[in-house]
């Protein structure tokens, strides 16, 4: 039997970015709140001369434990879903600060067309350019209407960079922190495409390029180049992170509570309202209820989609006949690119998550796509990230795969070899959605997320396009032997892609598409709050934590507003 516990004024589910920030925000105005995190208590301490390739990268510390809640998986509608047994295309954070724990730190602000894509695109390219199967939706916010709360997040992380990108968004205030150091291979890239007529410039960067204290009086430090960011804690406390920002500002106000092992099974409900939440302590396996006025969502894409599914809240997709809300438009992305060989050697092994150089002149709608069969497009980019000798074995193409000649090669390459990277955009598809399992159920009697996936047309499109941008750049970068990234068929839930998943519980301004409103208040039920990159209606060319963050922001904004006037907030 469940144990009641004190109604509080807000809970959250989760503490990494969106539950620390919302937490934060509304313990600062008061309010008495409680985050639910079912990993464990973590920080920098933690970290200290722990640079372990196979523990973090490999064998992944830092994630979700997937013998206990997994997803299953399949490209149709026609298959048999499966479980994803270990990790794949996308890395699940959990613990206290959650995948802001151990992702890389680029920092981007989505273009202005992203959030009007569907009434831009339809402007200038005519209705339905890519076909009735395409769910394309503006987002219910502008860039301008979103802009302080980038800058509010911003200067929370002390973000590092410059303003020179002429694609990008205006921006209210500059860059907290200088950009980072232009090494070697940075300028070796910046040339190239200024000499191609393009315009490159610094990637905003949660690793400092100096010791900052953020508005909260939070002190991030700076960044050493150690080369050790994705999938790892920082142990010098340089990457912004969650638990070194947002999550000691909500505990210095006395308002504030973070409860772990405690993983959340349901939203409870009433009349129309949230009434709290129910989850198990996996360590003891006691049952609990934590009654709430309000209740956010703060936990990762799927989780938080799953979560209002197992709870009846909204209507589920349906994508026989296009109706129903929750689990529409998942999206994901592509990663065209080119490898270069080289004779020289460059220090490919030094370097941090966000370290590197961009192009934006193929990302949105920066280039006209007339003639082209496809929307959007990608950001191409030169990073030095710290190449780590168990994952990295970079070697061309005609060599074995085995034996001495592979050795050889993978000797003779390790530090000879570049990468023109992207992240090309993902448009929603009637066909690709998020629902739950009939057949498999977690460790707690849940049923499992159920991903439908598949690359479509617009995606082979992109993925060829930018890869042909990414091989002329290499070329011009003297490369020895350039080798593009070979055409993609069917998704595949490995090897690793990105972590960045988005769409389920998408924002907008008709409740007939959307799950939440502009302030992530979901609109069935005024005092339960979504948010993180599930709100996304489609995702962008850029990594989504900028976007993520500045969301959870105002859905903060949101929560006190409502804990003041209550109702609907649009």
């Amino acid at each position: 039997m469940a144990t009641t516990l004190d109604k509080v004024d807000v809970v959250t589910v989760g503490a990494g970015w969106t539950g620390g920030i919302v937490a934060a925000e509304a313990a600062k105005a008061g309010l008495k709140v409680v985050s639910l995190e079912r990993g464990r208590e973590r920080g920098t301490e933690d970290f200290l001369r722990v640079h372990d390739e196979y523990r973090y990268a490999i064998r992944y510390e830092l994630m979700q434990d997937l013998s206990k809640e997994t997803i299953t998986f399949r490209n149709r509608r026609d298959q048999r879903a499966l479980p994803m047994r270990t990790m794949g295309s996308f890395l699940l954070g959990e613990g206290l600060g959650g995948a802001g724990t151990h992702w890389n730190g680029q920092t981007w602000r989505f273009l202005p067309y992203d959030f009007e894509i569907k009434t831009m695109s339809d402007q200038k390219y005519g209705a339905n350019k890519l076909g009735p199967e395409y769910q394309l939706q503006d987002w219910g916010i502008t860039y301008d209407e979103l802009e302080p709360y980038y800058d509010k997040f911003e200067k929370t992380a002390g973000l590092s960079g410059e303003d020179t990108n002429p694609f990008w968004g205006k921006r209210s205030n500059p860059f907290p922190t200088p950009p980072m150091k232009k090494t070697p291979i940075l300028k070796k890239f910046e040339k190239a495409t200024q000499d191609m007529g393009y315009t490159p410039f610094m990637i905003p960067s949660a690793n400092l390029s100096e010791a900052y204290t953020n508005p909260d009086g939070q002190t991030i430090n700076a960044c050493m180049y150690c080369g050790f960011c994705e999938r790892f804690g920082c142990e010098y406390g340089a990457k912004t992170s969650p638990e070194i920002t947002v999550i000691p500002t909500a505990r210095e106000t006395g308002n504030f509570e973070v409860r772990f092992h405690s993983n959340v099974v349901e939203v409870l409900h009433e009349g129309g309202k949230a009434t709290g939440v129910r989850y198990v302590n996996w360590m003891s396996g006691e049952e609990f209820i934590q009654p709430a006025e309000s209740v956010v969502l703060t936990s990762y894409v799927m989780n938080n989609a799953k979560l209002l599914m197992v709870s009846n809240i909204g209507e589920m997709y349906d994508p026989e006949t296009g109706r129903g809300t929750l689990g529409r438009n998942y999206c994901y992305q592509i990663l065209p690119g080119a490898t270069g060989f080289f004779d020289e050697q460059f220090n490919t092994f030094m370097g941090a998550g966000s370290l590197g150089m961009a192009i934006d002149d193929y990302n949105g709608d920066n280039f006209d796509h007339s003639d082209l069969d496809f929307l959007h497009g990608s950001l191409l980019t030169m990073t030095q990230t710290g190449v780590r000798p168990i994952a990295t074995n970079p070697v061309p193409p005609d060599t074995p795969s085995w034996g001495s000649e592979f050795k050889k090669a993978s000797i003779e390459n390790y530090t000879r070899v570049l990468s023109v990277g992207s992240e090309g955009a993902s448009l929603p598809h009637r066909d690709n959605y998020l629902t739950l399992d009939p057949t498999y159920k977690d460790a707690y009697g849940v049923p499992l997320l159920q991903l439908t996936y598949n690359f479509t047309d617009q995606d082979r499109a992109l993925h060829k396009f930018i890869t042909e941008k990414a091989v002329e750049i290499m070329e011009e970068m003297g490369a020895k032997q350039t080798v593009g990234s070979n055409p993609i068929s069917d998704y595949d839930i490995v090897p690793y892609q990105t972590t960045h998943n988005t769409g389920g519980t998408i924002m907008g301004a008709d409740p007939a598409t959307s799950v939440v409103n502009n302030y992530l208040q979901h609109w069935e039920m005024e005092n339960l709050f979504v948010v993180g990159a599930g709100n996304f209606a489609h995702n962008g060319g850029y990594n989504p934590t900028g976007t993520v963050g500045a969301l959870a922001y105002r859905c903060a904004e949101g929560v006190i507003k409502y804990s003041k006037e209550g109702g609907s907030l649009v």
